[in-house]
């Protein structure tokens, strides 16, 4: 149903090119202050849409968001605390 996405974290050099990154994928958020974008493309050509994104000339770097593989659930064995500080 859904295609399979991987993120992609790309340092510019000016955010006003960064609308030019549509054409590579789904850009997701700009950030204007530390000048970088946050863009998602399928999981097959990944590696492809890299290599020309790097190519850029208001590229400074391009790196692959790890934000999908990390664990979100949490396994709780510590005991809750809560119980000592109820009055």
């Amino acid at each position: 149903m859904f295609a399979e996405r991987h993120g992609i974290i790309v340092w510019l050099n000016d955010t006003k090119s960064a609308r030019n990154l549509e054409k590579y994928g789904t850009l997701h958020y700009v950030s204007k202050r530390m000048f970088y974008a946050v863009l998602y493309v399928h999981a097959d050509r990944t590696e492809e849409t890299m290599k020309s994104i790097q190519r850029l000339p208001y590229v400074k770097k391009v790196e692959r968001s790890y934000r999908g593989e990390i664990p979100t659930e949490y396994s709780s064995n510590i005991p809750d605390k809560t119980r000592f500080y109820s009055y």
